[in-house]
């Protein structure tokens, strides 16, 4: 744990598919459905996205994917023990991610022995993830301390909340995160650290100063399941839940009916490729050592709305400032800077509408949101 950071804190997310109860079926009206309601009926697998409480300090009422602040406990020593069998592998077994480590971001590259930990933050922040996913659904993703995970080639399985004992350590591990090592040292198991691909890496931006104190730096990860596992909410920080397949969700938020900030919009769309969810976890395991950029966005006033930019956009700044507010402005409307052409990566809503545009090539073997036109015309129009 960075105990030195003073503008944000660090965080994991957990992006989390699992296969569909029934499978790829097409039900036999499928001649005569819409082209949205049949590509959405391709999906074989879900993803759990969860309703922040509306009390919640920051975002509320959002549905986000699991996840939470690293903690202290995420970095203890003690897991040493715990994961006795692969202390010795690079990276705990996870391997070396090939990215220059000159363009990997900050929170990956720290060199954790200067406070006092030898867990590897590859290491750490797969755990914060896989803690804070327990805690918020109930859904437990370890293998026992026996079982041989040097590769992860395939869909695992996870444990959701079943029975008092499982019961009784979420409730001890939400009020001490201490108590997650407890737990895995009296059940003889390790978090399943090798089931997380990494997927993507978003810092919070500052939109003023009051928003300083809710900035996050944030790894996110992907995990595929077989199968969905019993799936309960916390009523605490979380009010409700909901397995959508990536179309559902976005169709959801485009409907106005729910509320997906900017980073799961983006990586929702990300999923749209894959329709199978072995074909997404090929795909996420096979890019898992290639590493990923650190985004933050940066707002820009245009003359009828705001415009999310983000890195290589035309619009993005330079060298932007990563901890006090700016103010950039445009005296075109949006729909002219998107016309303007050029380099495009960039968010924004008209009408509370989302819409995406994209024309960057993505790096690190990574995939550009799948992007549809928004008038429900009957096949895709990608903007990539």
């Amino acid at each position: 744990m960075n105990n030195t950071l003073q503008h944000w804190r660090e965080a994991a997310t957990l992006i989390l598919a699992a296969g569909r109860q029934h499978g790829n079926v097409i039900p036999k009206m499928a001649p005569q459905m819409s082209w949205n309601n049949r590509r959405r009926s391709m999906f074989d697998y879900e993803v759990l996205l969860l309703k922040r409480s509306q009390k919640s300090g920051f975002m509320p009422n959002a549905f986000v994917f699991p996840g939470g602040v690293v903690d202290v406990s995420d970095f203890s020593n003690d897991w040493i023990q715990v994961f006795q069998r692969h202390a010795n592998k690079p990276n705990f077994g996870l391997g070396v991610v090939r990215q220059p480590s000159s363009t990997r971001s900050p929170m990956f590259v720290t060199d954790r022995m200067k406070f006092g930990s030898a867990i590897p933050g590859e290491v750490a922040f797969r755990i914060c993830a896989i803690r804070e996913t327990f805690e918020e659904s109930g859904i437990l993703l370890v293998v026992p301390d026996s079982a041989e995970v040097d590769a992860n080639q395939d869909l695992t399985e996870a444990y959701g909340q079943d029975g008092e004992e499982m019961a009784k350590w979420r409730e001890e591990v939400q009020n001490n995160p201490l108590q997650f090592i407890e737990m895995c040292k009296e059940l003889r198991c390790v978090p399943n650290i090798w089931a997380l691909h990494e997927w993507g890496n978003w810092l919070t931006p500052v939109f003023s100063t009051s928003t300083r104190s809710r900035r996050f730096d944030t790894a996110f990860y992907i995990a595929c399941l077989q199968k969905k596992p019993v799936t309960t909410d916390d009523q605490k920080e979380i009010a409700s839940f909901n397995w959508w397949t990536p179309e559902e969700a976005i169709d959801e938020y485009r409907t106005q009916t729910t509320w997906i900030p900017p980073p799961q919009f983006y990586d929702l769309s990300r999923l749209c490729h894959f329709t199978s969810i072995h074909e997404l976890h090929r795909f996420s395991y096979n890019r898992a050592l290639e590493g990923c950029e650190r985004w933050m966005s940066v707002l820009v006033h245009a003359e009828d709305g705001m415009v999310h930019t983000l890195p290589g956009d035309d619009l993005y700044p330079e060298d932007p400032d990563l901890t006090e507010p700016k103010m950039y402005s445009s005296n075109k409307t949006i729909g002219a800077l998107v016309q303007e052409g050029g380099r495009l990566h960039r968010f924004f809503q008209i009408d509370g509408v989302p819409m995406l545009f994209i024309n960057l090539q993505p790096k690190y073997k990574h995939v550009n949101p799948l992007l549809t036109d928004l008038r429900r015309d009957p096949e895709p129009k990608s903007k990539i």
